[in-house]
């Protein structure tokens, strides 16, 4: 059996996934606050934590996959108790491997066997279960995905599968001996020991030879107690015979074990997803489920779009955003200083994210392209130990993202080259995207370098839009990221009036006066 829920045709390799490029995968975390959302997916469950990072961080480009995905998880949110159940139910298998099989530390191969089956019958009891609500919950689900679970196991998981494990399993208990068959070999060595199946008329001869006028002619020999010697090739040659059969069970409990170990950690995903929308709902804020398109069109369309970090730390509302294009492939973002510029630029990784992993999006509607991959590259802070100003930090990390990045990705642009002069900084970040959109890239790019917005502004083209952060004539701002050109100005006047009052105020509160 297969647990086929992230994927329709195969298991997610948890192992491989996920492992892309650590600095890229920190970089994401970072600039975009994922680790917020982690937590809030985990609830301190450290598994889930793990899971979630991992399908987050390998984020899917195919369209089919992402939908798969919504259609699971709509199910789940529907159905919570029934999939809890069974989650909780492949964690209790695991466990119950782990406290009752101790077969790994055994050498003697019936000791594996009887190990074997101890654990296969105890198996048997959770495989029953998961039969029982597949039985009784089936025609609750409408997804692909759990419509395909439900009828894999309606399939194997039968009652003659049952009846049979359980006889054949009893069987190998050996509760009325071991029947072997051998051959001699050279020298009368025996050779090719092969297990039997129990034979009725043997078993009914071995009852009736209790009664001793009953007792059928027969060859038989009995060892001393004290031949230690006989006993040992006795247990040889009974371990040779059932040497195949529990290297045969032992590798059946490692199949079972590999089943619900699959569907713990995919729908541990599921279960991460759920604690995320339970606790998006009780702040009173939207989510929806995305409309994604194929990796070459250039759609961008939300309404009420947030940044979901934000919310679950503020743990209120926060301000949404609209936009509505077709056809873009470079945002500049200009205006205010800390008018939500910034908060607007995450919003979108982090919904291009979840939304590629096939999850619901904090808007009240969202609808894009898919990208191929996601680049962050946001403004640092000075390096402490001054190993490299900070112009140059800037370029070669941007140039171990070039190293990396593909046509139709998504490469999200935060104050970059703003730690040169207002000149050569335009000037290295015009050469930079043109290079890039040229290159069939989608960026984002968040600036005050208002000469390299006006180049772009000046050409009109049909590819580039440009968004301002909201400012009211008193100063106030918004939050609120609206279509309009460019301006010279980022309101600095406005934070320093904010934080030191006017000129006469400052001098005043300072007492420069008297310092002159």
């Amino acid at each position: 059996m297969r647990v086929f829920l992230l994927y329709e045709d195969q298991d997610y390799n948890f192992k491989s996934h996920g492992k892309y490029d650590e600095e890229h995968n920190e970089n994401l975390i970072k600039d975009l606050g994922l680790d917020v959302i982690f937590e809030a997916m985990a609830k301190k469950d450290a598994f889930i934590y793990d899971i979630v990072k991992k399908v987050l961080l390998s984020y899917e480009n195919d369209l089919s996959t992402i939908l798969y995905r919504q259609d699971i998880l709509k199910d789940c949110i529907n159905n919570k108790p029934i999939v809890e159940r069974i989650y909780n139910l492949a964690i209790d298998a695991i466990e119950t491997k782990k406290k009752s099989w101790l077969g790994i530390f055994s050498t003697n191969v019936f000791s594996l066997l009887s190990s074997s089956v101890s654990l296969l019958r105890m198996f048997l009891k959770f495989l029953r279960e998961l039969r029982s609500i597949s039985d009784e919950y089936y025609e609750k689900f409408d997804s692909i995905g759990f419509k395909k679970f439900f009828s894999a196991i309606k399939e194997e998981l039968t009652e003659e599968f049952f009846s049979t494990a359980e006889r054949q399993l009893k069987d190998l208990m050996f509760e009325n001996g071991v029947f072997i068959r051998a051959r001699l070999g050279q020298g009368l060595e025996g050779s090719d020991y092969k297990l039997l199946k129990p034979n009725k008329k043997v078993l009914i001869k071995k009852r009736l030879s209790k009664l001793t006028f009953l007792k059928p002619q027969s060859y038989t020999f009995s060892l001393h107690p004290r031949d230690d010697a006989g006993i040992e090739t006795l247990a040889n040659i009974r371990g040779r015979s059932i040497n195949q059969v529990a290297k045969i069970l032992a590798n059946a409990g490692d199949h079972i074990l590999e089943f619900f170990a699959q569907l713990r950690a995919e729908l541990a995903f599921y279960m991460g997803a759920m604690n995320l929308y339970e606790e998006l709902s009780n702040l009173n804020v939207p989510v929806c489920f995305p409309e994604p398109y194929h990796l070459d069109r250039r759609v961008r369309k939300f309404i009420g779009l947030y940044d979901v970090s934000l919310a679950l730390i503020t743990g209120k509302n926060v301000v949404g955003n609209e936009l509505n294009t077709i056809g873009k492939d470079l945002f500049i973002i200009t205006g205010a200083n800390r008018g939500g510029k910034t908060t607007f630029l995450r919003s979108i990784g982090q919904a291009q994210i979840l939304m590629q992993s096939g999850i619901f999006v904090p808007a009240i509607y969202f609808s894009a392209n898919i990208n191929k991959k996601i680049f962050t590259h946001f403004y640092r802070k000075e390096d402490p130990q001054l190993e490299s100003g900070k112009l140059d930090e800037e370029l070669k990390r941007f140039d171990r993202i070039v190293s990396k990045i593909r046509p139709n990705s998504l490469l999200l642009l935060n104050e970059s080259f703003s730690s040169t002069n207002e000149k050569e900084g335009s000037e290295i970040a015009k050469q930079i995207v043109e290079a890039l959109i040229e290159n069939n890239i989608e960026v984002f790019y968040v600036t005050h370098l208002y000469e390299f917005a006006k180049y772009f502004y000046d050409q009109n083209l049909d590819n580039v839009h440009f968004l301002r952060a909201e400012r009211k004539e008193d100063g106030r701002r918004t939050f609120k990221i609206l279509e309009g050109k460019p301006l010279p100005t980022g309101y600095a006047k406005d934070l320093y009036e904010g934080i030191f009052g006017n000129q006469e105020t400052f001098v005043e509160k300072y007492d420069l006066s008297s310092r002159v």
